[in-house]
């Protein structure tokens, strides 16, 4: 047995469905009520009537057929004398058997009773439970029903959200003091490809953001936290019903293969049941041959119910025909419009939701079917299919969470020294971050959508902006200020695309980082180049780090004054280098994990060249490098992570050289004619296979930094104590089996490595080092209790501080 809990649930859930009942179906539920009734009570009166056929034998007959006395008078009084002399007397006495009445009762009821007459309440029943079941099907079918319940669970919760109020009454309060406003919007986009102004309208911006704040409706109450929640669990929701519904249109099917039945039903019912009326009868003729046992063959019986019945009859085809022409109504509603397209086109013109999106199959159905009861659910429910809804309550959210105590604790220090605020994969931008007017250093990292409104300017303190992974919206007055006061930018995304415009317009950018798939063929046209590179005048440093084939045309072009460019191209070829001698202003160049196999030659067209880096490529041999004399400038080159295996002779005739790396190659000895290059302060030969050093390198007088971690070095040559300003010293994971005491003469030591070798002991007198008193030696535990206490406890000290 059901208790009242699960009664109360079951009729709640048939309640809550009356949102998607039209008319027509409110209609036929108390049509079939009234039908089911009828067949009731007709049922009623045939199982409680014991008898339902009275007949009476017939003593008399003429022409076939019985006649009562009253009609024998009629006979008497007409007629000849010739029938008058058959006519037996007028008193007529039927003397039979009580038992004899019952049986002739029922076999008259089974013989002679018209089928119509008999089965007239069952079949009413039948008739009226097609009927109820073709309404009902499409609410009870697994397919539909899951969706339905799903819709209309939403739909009470949109309709009774505070979030709706809210933004109805926002778009009520903006149209009363709403200003016209011009149609050149300017918002641009992170990935260049939803900028809402023409190119021909580019130059001249609107600010929207102001607009939009200036006529926020002064009511507008902050939701708390609960509400917000709530709210944006609606807007998932209505995200995936409507992705899951949009698909298919089994409820219109369905809906529609009912209505087709019920009409068809209609027609079969309008075209028997009145014909059958008539064999209604209140008299039947009764002829059997029941002489032998009755003493008649002919009875003249009344039905009792003939009158009741042919009432409800001809009151249930009424019914019927009011059932029909309605179910030829609601089948002329679905056909005489599209139902599988719902347009918020109305909506749209009179709200300031203007991206409330149109939708189809069984989504759009089930919206026509409410709009039947009542348009206000649609239009409550459409504030959860904006996206423009739905943005302003993640910033409501957003300010909520991100209160301004939270936002002071996200500041911090880094290692310029700058104030830098990070904020991860937040749904927006906080509007609080824009009192923080300390903010040097502002990253965006996996924030799906920002939108930097004109409040930035606040930020008197911006210089520097990171935009990880992020799509970016910049209004009109932000992108005034950051014109003015930006000069970093580093900027990665994932997905290919172009480099956003707004970038361009940054007059005052000098350095530009971009990591991901970049699209540079769109920067420039048959004409030359449009809004790109060429404005930005101030910019000194590029960093790419992208997959190309070539350095793009449109920086040669349009960035000649260019002093360094740093080029990663994650390991794919570059080809085409020979556009590059045009970049004679270049000061630094950075060629990395691009796959070369020599050094290129129109490098060695870059005169004002001070650095170069090449790591992490495919060099085997340097033997261009003796065309690196024609750089006068050159004084850092970089060829580290590469596969060089010598290093040619010709390396002395870079006598300007002042730091060298070529750590990480296969490199097995150092050529004497490398000690030519007595300028260099820094050298690095780390991760080779060398084996010793040699001994002219006592004429690198100016070495600060030497490296040479992770050979096979057995010795050290006293040469290299007489490089006296050496400051750090890089000898770990090498052989060495003794350090000279020599090493007391590198009176500027500050940096010493020996971890990793075969050391027994520390000579005395490395505690004649002073410098080392501020810096740290890197060698095992156990090797330190060879000094003496003071100069250990020292150097313990400077060990911990590592």
């Amino acid at each position: 047995m059901l208790s009242l809990s699960e009664l109360k649930s079951i009729a709640d859930s048939q309640c809550s469905y009356h949102i998607l009942r039209p008319w027509w179906d409110v209609f036929w539920y108390y049509l079939t009520l009234i039908m089911l009734l009828v067949a009731v009570l007709s049922g009623a009166l045939q199982l409680a009537d014991s008898k339902i056929l009275c007949c009476l034998p017939c003593k008399v007959e003429f022409n076939n057929h019985c006649v009562v006395p009253l009609e024998m008078l009629k006979l008497n009084s007409t007629s000849s004398n010739s029938l008058f002399q058959i006519m037996p007397p007028i008193r007529i006495q039927n003397d039979l058997h009580k038992q004899q009445y019952a049986y002739i009762d029922a076999v008259c009821y089974e013989k002679q009773l018209h089928w119509f007459a008999k089965f007239f309440p069952y079949l009413v029943l039948l008739h009226t439970l097609i009927f109820a079941a073709c309404s009902n099907f499409w609410l009870h079918y697994p397919s539909t029903s899951s969706r339905i319940e799903h819709f209309v669970s939403i739909l009470h919760k949109c309709f009774d959200s505070p979030w709706t109020t809210r933004a109805l009454s926002e778009t009520v309060a903006e149209q009363s003091v709403r200003i016209p406003l011009r149609k050149g919007k300017a918002l641009f986009s992170n990935y260049g490809l939803t900028t809402n102004v023409n190119a021909s309208h580019q130059p001249s911006f609107v600010g929207q953001a102001n607009m939009e704040s200036s006529v926020e409706s002064p009511n507008t109450s902050v939701l708390d936290k609960k509400e917000g929640e709530q709210a944006k669990a609606i807007f998932e929701k209505v995200k995936r019903f409507r992705l899951h519904v949009e698909q298919k249109d089994i409820i219109y099917r369905v809906y529609m293969r009912q209505i087709i039945i019920k009409v068809i039903l209609f027609i079969i019912i309008i075209a028997y049941v009145p014909y059958f009326l008539t064999y209604i009868t209140l008299e039947i003729d009764c002829p059997i041959d029941m002489q032998a046992f009755t003493g008649y063959k002919r009875y003249h019986c009344v039905y009792a119910l003939a009158q009741i019945f042919q009432v409800l009859a001809s009151f249930y085809v009424i019914m019927v025909l009011f059932y029909g022409l309605t179910s030829s109504y609601s089948l002329w509603w679905m056909l005489r419009t599209s139902l599988k397209e719902y347009s918020f086109e109305a909506l749209r013109e009179k709200s300031n939701y203007s991206d409330i999106p149109d939708v189809k199959n069984d989504f759009a159905f089930i919206l026509h079917l409410a709009d039947q009861y009542d348009p206000l659910y649609s239009k409550r429910f459409s504030i959860f299919l904006s996206e423009v809804s739905e943005n302003k309550l993640k910033q409501i959210n957003l300010n909520n969470e991100w209160t301004m105590e939270k936002l002071k604790n996200k500041l911090v220090k880094n290692s310029q020294d700058k104030v830098e605020l990070h904020l991860f994969m937040l749904s927006g931008l906080p509007d609080n971050i824009f009192e923080l007017t300390e903010i040097e250093v502002l990253t965006l990292e996996l924030i799906p959508e920002v939108k930097l409104p004109p409040a930035i300017s606040t930020l008197v303190n911006l210089k520097e902006l990171n935009i990880y992974h992020s799509s970016l919206l910049v209004d009109h007055s932000a992108l005034s200020f950051l014109e003015e006061n930006l000069k970093i930018l580093r900027l990665k995304f994932t997905e290919r695309g172009k480099i956003p415009r707004w970038i361009f317009h940054l007059k005052n950018l000098k350095e530009f980082y971009v990591s991901g798939f970049i699209m540079f063929d769109t920067l420039s046209t048959a004409q030359g180049p449009i809004l790109g590179f060429q404005d930005l005048k101030n910019l000194r440093t590029l960093y790419l780090k992208t997959t190309l084939s070539r350095i793009p045309q449109v920086i040669i072009d349009t960035l000649p004054g260019l002093h360094k460019l740093s080029l990663d191209n994650e390991g794919s070829k570059l080809v085409v280098l020979n556009n590059l001698k045009k970049m004679v202003n270049l000061k630094s160049l950075e060629l990395l994990n691009c796959d070369l196999e020599r050094i290129p030659h129109s490098i060695f067209s870059l005169i004002n060249l001070h650095e170069l880096n090449l790591k992490e490529n495919n060099l085997k041999t340097i033997e261009e490098i003796i065309s690196f004399q024609h750089l006068q400038h050159l004084s850092c080159l970089k060829l580290w992570h590469n596969h060089i295996a010598y290093i040619p002779a010709q390396i002395g005739t870079l006598s300007k050289l002042e730091q060298l790396y070529l750590d990480h190659n296969k490199i097995e000895n150092m050529p004497l004619q490398l000690f030519l290059c007595t300028k260099l302060t820094h050298l690095d030969l780390s991760y080779n296979n060398l084996m010793f050093i040699p001994e002219e390198i006592q004429f690198l007088t100016n070495l600060l930094y030497f490296a040479v971690s992770d050979n096979y070095i057995e010795t050290l040559p006293n040469g290299l104590f007489q490089c006296k300003k050496l400051q750090t010293l890089l000898l770990g994971r090498n052989s060495l089996i003794t350090l000279p005491p020599l090493i007391g003469e590198l009176t500027n030591l500050v940096q010493l490595e020996l971890i990793g070798n075969h050391l027994e002991v520390l000579p005395p007198e490395l505690e004649a080092c002073p410098s080392l008193k501020r810096s740290c030696v890197l060698v095992e535990e156990n090797l330190l209790d060879t000094l003496s206490p003071p100069p250990t406890e020292r150097l313990q000290t400077c060990l911990d501080k590592c």
